[in-house]
């Protein structure tokens, strides 16, 4: 269509003096003897990252690599008086017919740096196999990356998941599917329940759900009641037990204040770097970041249209009621079964946030596809691209669960 135009990612000079201005003014805090990761992001971390993005990080190199990326940029109109938005993404079509349309939807700390390692071969399956082929879409979600950013109140889970789905529909794919983590796993889920019609399965890495009760899982209550939890679920329940206690504070601001927050990543490169390294650090499966990689996924976050506090407002937005409180998708109702034909894929890695019991999870939905990986954490593109490219073609292919869930599809 002609508002789909290409997008070249251009940062001004003037915003990289500014940015290393501010490097070269940066205060840090003391420390205490042994601190270690258990008050937060260590001060020689922080500090080391900090000259390493100042005097010898290479933005202009990393925005060349980017920019070899399928990037395009078109307008989304959102019902409920919400100005046009520019939106972000990746685009990448397959050359098989009938390649399956599959949007993958990031979250936060995110953006579609997760993308970088799947986008160019989920469309180009080895030669000879028996995997399927996918059109590949990864949005930047409004508020992140080169997405612009509404300036009215309550743009929440509804709103998102309408600009995806819009997106989908521009782009020609009256029939899709998607794949989501973090806040893309609440996205795609109210997708699932807002235009069933249209997108036919969803994959998720982000474990969900309750122990199932007798009136509504009553066969999944008897397979919890008699079944002992496995050692790799009982990990996964101090895993889970370890991020709700010691990891998760950050969301409670986010979710009541976080314009305070705001001011001090909109300032401060050193705050931003320190807020979000933690989390590249603690959700993820001993993943070895490089200096390069991380002043890179923070360059994305700086850089961005929008600043990088509006990729705050998705948590205040999204558990506040700006609609009718008995039709609105709110977080909790992305957890309940979702049914409609809509066909559910579960991937378990060890590291994730929560990593919960195979018959609490499979509570969701009409699951076709569950595995448990040996490793792997939050990022699960980005870290295990290996397990995502094998978890989402073993789901859509010849003896996966949602094989043919897309009109049109025959045999692969």
């Amino acid at each position: 269509m002609a508002d789909i135009e290409p997008f070249t990612i251009t940062v001004p000079d003037s915003d990289l003096s500014d940015l290393n201005t501010r490097l070269s003014l940066a205060r840090f805090p003391d420390e205490l003897e042994g601190a270690a990761w258990d008050y937060g992001a260590p001060l020689a971390d922080v500090q080391r990252l900090t000259r390493y993005w100042k005097d010898t990080y290479n933005w202009r190199e990393a925005e060349k690599k980017l920019n070899e990326l399928p990037n395009y940029r078109t307008t989304i109109q959102v019902e409920g008086g919400f100005e046009p938005l520019k939106v972000h993404f990746l685009h990448q079509k397959s050359s098989v017919e009938n390649a399956i349309p599959l949007l993958f939807v990031h979250g936060w700390p995110g953006s579609f740096l997760e993308a970088v390692k799947i986008w160019d071969k989920l469309p180009s399956p080895d030669p000879g196999s028996d995997d399927p082929a996918f059109h590949f879409v990864a949005i930047s979600l409004p508020n992140y990356g080169f997405s612009e950013a509404p300036k009215k109140k309550g743009f929440a889970i509804a709103q998102y998941a309408e600009t995806c789905h819009k997106l989908m529909l521009k782009l020609g794919y009256n029939e899709y599917v998607t794949q989501g983590g973090d806040w893309g796993y609440y996205i795609t889920r109210a997708i699932s329940l807002l235009y069933p019609q249209h997108c036919k399965a969803t994959h998720l890495n982000f474990d969900q759900g309750e122990a199932p009760s007798f009136l509504t899982h009553p066969t999944l209550a008897v397979q919890h009641a008699i079944t002992p939890y496995t050692d790799a679920e009982k990990e996964g329940l101090k895993r889970t037990s370890w991020f709700l206690k010691e990891s998760s504070g950050y969301r409670a601001q986010q979710a009541t204040r976080p314009q305070t927050l705001g001011y001090a990543l909109a300032d401060s490169p050193v705050a931003l770097l320190a807020w979000i390294y933690e989390k590249l650090h603690d959700w993820s499966d001993s993943y070895p970041w490089t200096d390069d990689e991380v002043c890179t996924w923070m360059s994305v976050y700086w850089f961005s249209t929008a600043g990088p506090a509006a990729t705050l407002r998705i948590y205040y937005e999204s558990t506040h009621e700006w609609d009718n409180p008995a039709t609105r998708i709110s977080r909790d109702r992305t957890r309940e079964y979702i049914g409609g034909g809509v066909k559910l894929g579960l991937s378990h890695q060890p590291k994730e946030l929560r990593v919960l019991p195979s018959t609490w999870t499979r509570t969701q939905g009409d699951v076709v596809f569950e595995r448990s990986n040996p490793s792997g954490g939050h990022f699960y593109a980005y870290e295990r691209p290996e397990h995502l490219l094998r978890d989402v073609r073993d789901m859509f292919g010849k003896k996966g669960g949602a094989r043919n869930v897309v009109k049109g599809k025959s045999g692969y």
